[in-house]
């Protein structure tokens, strides 16, 4: 058991290493530095700036996070604490049902009736025209697909607690309400901040979905109507294509391995916060 474990953190060093030592190349070229602070995406003539790629990958899972936050955690709660019996046998089958549906059919989901949406109905009270493929789009998509995790894993954190914390609560006086806000959030928030983070990490490589509807153009999204392509996005379509191009599977091989990166030190931040507020909840 324990070499298997060893084996597992181990897989996860080799990943970064191997997509490592295949974005060398790059680096003999151009600084680092230089790769992640420009906007100028040009593989022919040797330009490779990743900033409009890290940019709409950081916007459209915060957007995602941004609305399946508030649904996932109020849904939960209903569920839990204040719904029937018979609420919850339809609406788990319907959960277990997204959260197998592929991530083509959300994308294809997204084409047919949000970027529609958002090109004829909301775009224009704000600009001039909009193709509708845009962050706003990859954000919806990603959220609703998200969405069915983040209930999963909140259902099962309220479940945790105990009922005598509810039964003191309410003999105390406290409404329904007040009991899921001063007892069930305050005495799962360790376990709701980890569950946003695995919802995060995963949201992060998410791709084909949100390749389908996000407009894949290589700029920095000045708003939620803009266009944007994501470092999951950029590999999934140029991998294969163009690598005749002095250093292209170099860069995209950095791509992956930016998005590692992103990844990693999100979830040792994140772990490094969540070990704080345990220690302060306890």
């Amino acid at each position: 058991m324990f070499t298997l474990t060893v084996s597992s953190i181990l897989l996860v060093v080799l990943i970064g290493l191997g997509l490592y030592l295949k974005s060398v190349p790059i680096f003999e070229e151009k600084s680092f530095w230089s790769l992640i602070s420009t906007s100028e995406w040009k593989p022919g003539k040797g330009d490779f700036g990743f900033l409009p790629f890290i940019a709409g990958t950081l916007w459209v899972t915060a957007l995602a996070l941004l609305l399946a936050l508030p649904v996932a955690l109020f849904t939960a709660l209903f569920l839990t604490e204040h719904s029937k019996p018979s609420v919850k046998k339809w609406v788990f089958p319907a959960l277990d049902i997204l959260a197998g549906l592929p991530s083509v059919v959300y994308g294809v989901w997204g084409i047919l009736l949000i970027v529609p949406w958002i090109s004829e109905k909301l775009a224009p009270h704000f600009v001039e025209y909009s193709t509708g493929y845009t962050t706003l789009a990859g954000g919806i998509v990603l959220g609703v697909m998200i969405l069915p995790l983040l209930i999963s894993l909140f259902i099962e954190i309220f479940s945790a607690v105990p009922r005598e914390y509810r039964d003191a609560a309410l003999s105390l006086g406290a409404t329904k309400w007040q009991t899921s806000k001063l007892i069930i959030l305050r005495k799962t928030f360790p376990g709701i901040f980890a569950a946003i983070i695995l919802a995060v990490s995963r949201a992060f490589g998410e791709t084909i979905a949100v390749l389908m509807v996000c407009g894949n153009i290589p700029q920095i999204p000045h708003s939620l109507l803009d266009s944007c392509y994501p470092l999951p996005a950029l590999i999934a379509n140029n991998y294969g294509e163009m690598l005749s191009v002095p250093l292209y599977e170099s860069a995209l091989m950095l791509a992956a391995f930016l998005l590692f990166i992103v990844v990693v030190l999100f979830n040792a931040s994140s772990r490094i916060i969540l070990y704080r507020i345990e220690k302060k909840f306890r």
